[in-house]
């Protein structure tokens, strides 16, 4: 007998049908990747990155209408044109799910490097835990370097540091910036510790 499936793995279930619908690849990241790769934490809610190719928004919108999916704004495709974001809840569940619209570079490099994971019976492609860690500090709020330094923890035997390192070191040239990589190497140390 097979056992019941969480609301996590339908709500995901159901994001990945909308996305193979439009032949969209994508990857979970956020919080419940974060758990995924070791961070002990509660969330209520599922981000994910998907990269639309020819594929429109609108097109999209409509796939997660047909998966069981409902807008939280008023104009969705608006919203999503102005931010990049499609904030959608799975009517079911009632479960928040953000749908960030990729874009070139960096996203493309997560969604490459993205790990096929199973949840229950669901197997989805959840972004690597380097790049979680990248994304977390990147984010900078006080969870997101806490669940970095989880992450780090479960992790950082297998975790690229040069490749994490150079990375950063290319968004600071890129954002004018100078603290990611000294953010990374004090989480680094602090997770080595016994």
């Amino acid at each position: 007998m097979r056992s019941p499936r969480s609301t996590l793995a339908d709500v995901l279930a159901d994001l990945g049908r909308a996305f193979a619908a439009i032949d969209a690849r994508w990857y979970l990241f956020g919080a419940q990747a974060a758990i995924l790769h070791g961070a002990a934490r509660l969330s209520a809610d599922v981000d994910v990155t998907v990269a639309l190719g020819d594929r429109t928004v609108t097109d999209l919108i409509a796939a997660l209408a047909a998966a069981g999916f409902e807008p939280r704004v008023s104009d969705p495709a608006g919203f999503a044109e102005k931010t990049r974001v499609l904030p959608m809840v799975h009517e079911r569940a009632r479960m928040p799910a953000d749908v960030i619209l990729g874009g070139p570079g960096l996203e493309e490099r997560f969604l490459a490097r993205a790990e096929m994971r199973a949840i229950d019976d669901v197997v989805i492609p959840v972004a690597s835990a380097p790049d979680i860690v990248l994304m977390k500090i990147l984010a900078g709020r006080p969870q997101d370097v806490h669940d970095a330094l989880a992450v780090l923890r479960a992790q950082h035997p297998r975790v690229d540091v040069a490749r994490v390192r150079g990375e950063l070191a290319e968004l600071e040239r890129a954002l004018d910036r100078r603290d990611l990589v000294s953010a990374f190497d004090r989480l680094l140390a602090q997770a080595r510790r016994p």
